[in-house]
């Protein structure tokens, strides 16, 4: 009998336990006069990739992402790019450019000249300061705008500019403050896929702040979230939209409904719990093990429950209660229903009728239910 050979599964770097860091930040904190902006932070990022630090204001990303450009100093701890020490390294000495939030573009310069400004610091020839600029208009698709002024471009011309600047030097790594805050909301949507089609061309590694959920869940191959100085959660979109580790991240990334309740039963395959407050049983597959007793939260996301005026088959993850609003956001519609307990949930439904044709609306009694495998369960 011939085996047949295994099937090779390809380990993103950070499922590679052999894979070496580029960037490694090793229980970085940041003290100022007694305020702790960053709190023991401990990150891995790999070479090539587009990784986002999330949170809110004063949370501590824009500090984190100063210490890695050398412009603050970390009161304790080490980071690491390509393997070397530069914890206390100037900025000037390592490997690293920075996109500054308000582009920070001179405007006595004509573009090209703002482009070319790094290089000529560095005492290149004027013929390769020439070739490399060309190259990095090229890239953002800036190549006819060279003889302009700033105040002659708009905020996405602006921000194609501070990103050719920052390439132009072909730096190892480029740190990016808020880099679409300044556009408006069609135009950052618009740039987000056009930075991400630039990285992956120029092979450079991204660390971007945002407080943005869906630039960070657009953009990223990996993102952390941070809270208070600490990281609360590294993950791909992915894993931190569907398998949030804390009641903390699941309320900060999208939209979420949590019903409290009491483990009643605790398999290999499933968690249930009983829950007065969703009214009903429910029923949890693919969780981590929880004693018995414990009180927890189960968590669902709004699009992955289902509304109906009729009951559904299944007893357990089903509920009912009375349509109080309705959202309508074009694509979507949000569904409001007041459970018994008093507790509002939130559905959300493709609009694949219009709104006079559909069956559900306002003051309705309708059903809620949703699938084992897409809740999951939150310790308090």
């Amino acid at each position: 009998m011939v085996k047949k050979p295994k099937k090779r599964i390809d380990l993103q770097p950070w499922q590679d336990p052999k894979a070496k860091p580029y960037i490694h930040i090793e229980g970085v904190s940041k003290d100022f006069d007694g305020h702790v902006a960053v709190d023991s932070v401990t990150l891995s990022v790999f070479q090539g990739e587009f990784f986002s630090l999330l949170g809110p204001s004063g949370c501590g990303k824009t500090t984190l992402l100063r210490m890695l450009a050398g412009l603050e100093m970390p009161s304790q701890g080490k980071i690491y790019i390509d393997g070397v020490d530069v914890t206390r390294r100037p900025a000037y000495d390592r490997p690293v450019n920075m996109m500054f939030q308000s582009y920070a573009l001179f405007p006595h310069m004509n573009v090209e000249k703002n482009v070319a400004f790094g290089l000529k610091q560095e005492r290149i020839s004027r013929s390769e300061i020439n070739e490399r600029v060309k190259d990095a208009l090229r890239l953002v698709q800036m190549e006819t705008y060279g003889k302009r002024a700033p105040h002659q471009l708009s905020g996405g011309q602006k921000q194609r500019v501070a990103l050719a600047r920052s390439l132009v030097k072909r730096p190892k790594l480029l740190l990016l403050d808020e880099p679409l805050a300044a556009l408006d909301k069609r135009l950052r949507e618009q740039t987000q896929f056009e930075l991400v089609t630039i990285q992956e061309k120029v092979g450079v590694t991204f660390i971007m702040v945002t407080h943005d959920q869906e630039e960070a869940m657009t953009m990223s191959t990996r993102l952390g979230v941070m809270d208070h100085g600490r990281m609360r959660q590294i993950g791909t979109p992915n894993e931190i939209y569907e398998y949030p580790n804390s009641d903390y991240v699941a309320d900060f990334i999208g939209s979420i409904n949590k019903f409290e309740g009491r483990v009643a039963e605790d398999e290999t395959d499933h968690i249930l719990v009983e829950s007065e407050e969703a009214g009903c049983e429910l029923y949890v597959s693919h969780s981590a093990d929880v004693p018995i007793g414990s009180q927890v939260k189960v968590a669902i996301r709004p699009e992955k429950v289902m509304i109906s005026t009729s009951p559904p088959e299944q007893k357990r993850n089903s509920t009912r209660g009375i349509v109080k609003d309705i959202g309508y956001l074009g694509d979507v519609s949000i569904y409001h229903v007041e459970l018994a307990s008093g507790k509002i949930v939130l559905a959300t439904q493709p609009n694949l009728v219009r709104l006079a044709e559909r069956p559900v609306t306002w003051d309705d009694e309708v059903y809620l239910y949703w699938r084992a495998e897409n809740s999951i369960v939150l310790m308090t």
